[in-house]
């Protein structure tokens, strides 16, 4: 694979090859145009949004050279380290912008960890990875810093979907969400400024590839298939099994809260509802795909 550049208006070129060389110091390059790209904003007094998609921790999870033996616990550890040392440049740079007050930051990862060794990490209590509908694969880290707007360390267990952030940075920035089109982002404006205990949603179908394997709703898990690891092949339970994620996070003791199924095909019914207005668009469909085009 070739590493890409590209500008609006450009046609994009290529830097060089993504060899292993360059997969260890990707996240440093990745953090200093980032840091640029804030300090020349900043400067020229221009509002601004970045997206930082770090590389780490994907595998093969090889630290810079800089970090290499850094931590003495091995590359991981090292790459942990490197990630967090990126992570509080960033943060630096804001500050030093003088627009802190001003920017919100979120930090989070789009699913839980890979099993693959040496670079498989850890989800915690839960059990799963990558892949899977488990807690493991699906329950990631998601912090939030806007000063003197959300309050400072402040936990919660409430649901928040990764797709709520649309509809909620829309919030934030004094935007308008499109009234055109179906999308499935809740505005959860008032949950993380504090306004609200609850978040603005209760569950939420979980997606596999192309099955609807599992539902979240609450602290409930209801799996209509069973698949431990990315590597097996999903089977589908002859019975749903629930499991209370209160009482048995890593999702080995099926519960009889039958009761529970009733929101669950709730969340089910209202999803498959949407699905007559706004059918899925198939894998491999091209790009770009203008909605209500032939396929």
């Amino acid at each position: 694979e070739q590493i890409m550049e590209g500008k609006k208006g450009e046609k994009s070129r290529e830097l060089g090859a993504y060899d292993v060389v360059q997969r260890r110091k990707i996240d440093a390059e990745i953090t200093r145009r980032t840091v640029d790209f804030i300090e020349k904003q900043a400067k020229a007094d221009k509002q601004f949004f970045a997206y930082v998609a770090l590389t780490q921790p994907h595998l093969p999870t090889e630290p810079n050279p800089e970090f290499k033996g850094k931590t003495g616990n091995g590359d991981w550890a090292d790459m942990l380290a490197e990630m967090d040392a990126h992570v509080g440049d960033i943060l630096d740079s804001i500050d030093k912008a003088g627009v802190k007050d001003n920017t919100i930051v979120v930090f989070t990862s789009d699913n839980g960890p890979e099993y693959i060794r040496p670079w498989d990490g850890w989800a915690g209590p839960w059990r799963g990875q990558y892949f899977t509908a488990l807690e493991g694969g699906i329950r990631v880290p998601f912090m939030i810093r806007w000063p003197n707007k959300i309050p400072a360390k402040r936990v919660s267990n409430e649901i928040l979907h990764g797709v709520d952030m649309f509809a909620t940075l829309a919030t934030f920035g004094g935007a308008k969400v499109p009234t055109d089109r179906p999308f499935d982002s809740h505005d959860q404006s008032d949950f993380i400024l504090g306004k609200s205990e609850k978040s603005a949603r209760e569950g939420f179908p979980i997606w596999c590839a192309d099955r609807l394997q599992a539902v979240k709703w609450r602290n409930w898990k209801l799996h209509f298939y069973r698949q431990d690891n990315m590597f097996d092949p999903p089977v589908k339970n002859p019975v749903p099994t629930i499991f209370n994620l209160y009482t048995d996070p890593r999702e080995e003791k099926p519960t009889v809260d039958t009761w529970v199924v009733g929101p669950v095909l709730k969340i089910v019914g209202e999803y498959q509802e949407s699905l007559k207005q706004s059918p899925l668009i198939p894998m491999g469909t091209p790009d770009p795909y203008k909605p209500g085009a032939s396929l």
